[in-house]
Formats: C-alpha cells, structure tokens, sequence
C-alpha cells in the first residue's frame, strides 16, 4: 500500500514517470529489509538494461529520423493518395494509408502523429475537413504504427518476457492492417455525415507507376527489416543497424539531404526518445523484482480466477485493466510492471504467450488516443492548435472499431497467430 501511495503521490505532484517508478521501487526495497535490500537496487537497474535486443530501439529510432527528415513522409503521402485518394473523403483514407506505409519506418505513434499533424491536417483542413475530425483520423492513424512492426513495444515484450521478437512482429501485421482498413470503412460509413469532400479524380495507370517508384526506396526499407527478421536471415537487432545504414545511405547519397550537423542533431534526438525509455525500464525492474519476490503475481492471478475459471472472461478483465490503466498511465511502464505479473495469468488459461504479446501491445496502443494521458491526443493538440475534447469526442467511432479489433485478436486465437505459425515462430 505505501509503495501504492508513493508511486501515485509523486506521479501527481509532476514527477517523471521513470523517476516515480524508481522511488517507489526503492521505498519497496527498504519496507523489506532496511538498507541492507538497497544494495540490491544499483544491480537491479543494471540487469533490468543489461538485454541485448533492447539494442534494437534506439537504431529504429534512428532510422525513424533518418527518414523522416529526408521528405520519405511527402513521397508515401502521394503513394497513399494516388491509391485511395478518388473515393469519398480520399484525403481522410490516404492519412489512413500512409500510416500503415510510415509504421515500418519508425514503427512510433507519437512520431507518426507528429508528422501527419504538421502536413496532411494542414491539407485534410484546406480542402474542406473540420479541423478537430482531420484530427481524429490522424490519431487514430497513429497507433498503426507501434502495431506493424517495427514496433518498440514489441521489442520491450519480448526481450522481458523471453519471448521471440520475430514472432511478434508477424503477429502485428494482421491485426495493422485490419485496423486500417475497419478506420477506413469508419471513414466511409461517416462520409456523408461530416460533410467529407467529394472523390477527386482517379489517378491513370501511367502516374500510379511513376509515384511508386519515387516511393520505392521508402518502401523498401520495411521489407528490409521484416524480410530479414521474419526470414531468419538477421536478428531484431541486426536489422535494425542495417535499417540505419540503408537509411543513411539513402539520405547521403540518393537524395542528398542530410549534412553533418543533421546528422548530429538527429543523433541527440534518438538519445533523449531513447534515455526516456531506458530510465523506465532501468527503474522498472526494481519494482517487477519487488512484485516477483512478494508474489503480487500469483495474488493477482488468483484474484482473477476467483471471478471466473472462463478464459474469455479472464481475457476481457485483462484489456480492461490495460484499457483503464493506459488511459493514465505511460505505456512502456505499464507494460514493464504488468507483463511479468499478467502473463502468467494468461498461460494458466491456455494463451500462448506471443498471443498474449500481441493483446498488451494491442490494447496498449490503443491508450495512445485515449483521454486524458493519450500521447498522441497531446501531440496533435500542440501541433496543429486543436483542442484536445474536441478531438476526442470526434474520436470515439474509430475508438469503439479498433477495441472490436483488439477483442478480435484477443478472443480469436488461430487469428491471432495466423501469420506467426505459418511463419514456424508459433
């Protein structure tokens, strides 16, 4: 209870996520023992670090930045709409679109987010859409991207659970590209009522081929980095430096548009993203070692199954605990504290844990864009101006379709691992 009380105190007064997990770990640490269990902490946050697949996200971020800056984001815009921009609200369907495209770039929401908010809202809002609804299609958009990989989410399961990155990865293609396509019929079904523009003309056969191919480059990077991966050609790890080079490669000598001093800036911008994730997960697992050592876990487990021995009403109380804690809480932390003591839950009922990764990083996404701590509520407000209400309450149609995924994947197993046994990961 006064680890409780410290970590939501200090989370209230303002202090970082990070920090707050930390403190209260270390109070957990002294409850026990005094300061002869304080020794215990420095190890802890060595060991909690000391994974070698977490080598993979701060080169997926860079490549993320690499790319972002060299204009990939214009040329998969065009992509995008030369596709889909000639239905009903084409702009609307091409922002879904090239969310799916951006994801195996950086594989980031918020990032996603950032970048759609600064181009196509400004576009969607010349050509007629409401402000707050161009909004609303960008973030729910955005959490297409940590759900197709790459995915820091899925690196972060795997590498704590012991569970195969790869794996992961082709389970997060199905379930992203559903998602976009259930935010587009979204779209479609709502054209008439928010006013969407009418269908621009169709794009000829001649222009399609012309603008993918000044978009093949961009696209082949994620075929990089799965084919590699899902191939068993490299590790996560691999791919990921390998994405950094080809990206590099790309900006230096195809397009010529990043000089030292971008390079050195970009390099300082992967390390803030990257220390923000590294302190929470440093400082996490003094907690998760605190929750394992007093059995929080199996408390907690049979705690649930006193409600029910029903697997799909088990399943349904953990999205709904991820649900609510996500709406308040930072998602890598969530997923950091809650995987090691909610998986073993999930193992007791039959669910393998790939399936189980997939469902937390599901469900975790979707709390991206849910008020009032949704990231990417914040970072479309801050850049495009738009109030965040009126965002979100243009946002629950798209809400209520991307949870009737989640509980697709999540109650479906052979769906859910549909991609991953085909592949041997499962």
């Amino acid at each position: 209870m006064l680890i409780a009380l410290v970590f939501v105190g200090l989370i209230l007064l303002g202090l970082p996520i990070g920090f707050a997990i930390g403190a209260a770990g270390v109070v957990g640490l002294f409850e026990m023992g005094g300061d002869k269990f304080l020794a215990l902490g420095p190890s802890k946050i060595f060991n909690g670090l000391n994974i070698f697949p977490f080598l993979a996200m701060p080169f997926f971020i860079l490549a993320g930045e690499i790319m972002n800056h060299t204009g990939i984001t214009s040329r998969l815009v065009h992509l995008a709409q030369a596709l889909v921009g000639h239905f009903r609200g084409g702009l609307a369907h091409t922002n879904m679109l090239a969310s799916v495209f951006f994801a195996g770039l950086t594989g980031a929401a918020t990032a996603d987010a950032a970048a759609f908010g600064r181009t196509l809202v400004p576009a969607m809002v010349e050509r007629g859409y409401k402000r707050d609804y161009a909004c609303a299609v960008t973030a729910a958009g955005s959490i297409i991207g940590p759900t197709i990989p790459p995915s820091g989410l899925m690196v972060v399961y795997g590498s704590l659970m012991g569970v195969s990155i790869g794996g992961l990865f082709a389970a997060g293609v199905l379930p992203g590209l559903l998602i976009c396509l259930a935010c587009m019929i979204v779209i479609a079904i709502g054209a008439t009522a928010n006013n969407l523009p009418k269908s621009e003309k169709r794009a000829k056969l001649r222009e399609l081929a012309k603008i993918f191919r000044q978009s093949l480059l961009a696209l082949m990077m994620p075929v990089i980095i799965l084919g590699g991966i899902l191939g068993g050609i490299v590790t996560p790890t691999e791919a990921a430096s390998i994405a950094v080079a080809y990206a590099l490669f790309i900006g230096v000598f195809v397009y010529r548009k990043i000089t030292v001093a971008d390079f050195i800036h970009m390099l300082i911008r992967t390390a803030r993203v990257t220390g923000v994730i590294f302190v929470i997960i440093a400082f996490a697992s003094i907690l998760g070692w605190w929750l394992s050592f007093n059995q929080i876990p199996q408390q907690i487990a049979q705690a649930f199954l006193l409600i029910s021995d029903n697997p799909y009403i088990i399943i349904s109380l953990v999205i709904g605990l991820l649900l609510i804690i996500g709406m308040v809480m930072d998602i890598t932390a969530i997923l950091i504290i809650l995987a090691p003591v909610l998986v073993p839950l999930t193992e007791q009922i039959g669910m393998s844990p790939i399936h189980a990764g997939i469902v937390f990083v599901l469900a975790l996404n979707i709390s991206l864009m849910t008020p009032p701590v949704g990231a990417c509520l914040f970072v479309l407000s801050s850049v495009t101006g738009e109030r965040l209400e009126r965002i979100a309450a243009k946002l629950w149609p798209f809400l209520i379709a991307e949870v009737a995924i989640l509980f697709v994947f999540a109650l479906w197993e052979d769906m859910a691992l549909l991609i991953p046994r085909f592949l041997g990961f499962a």
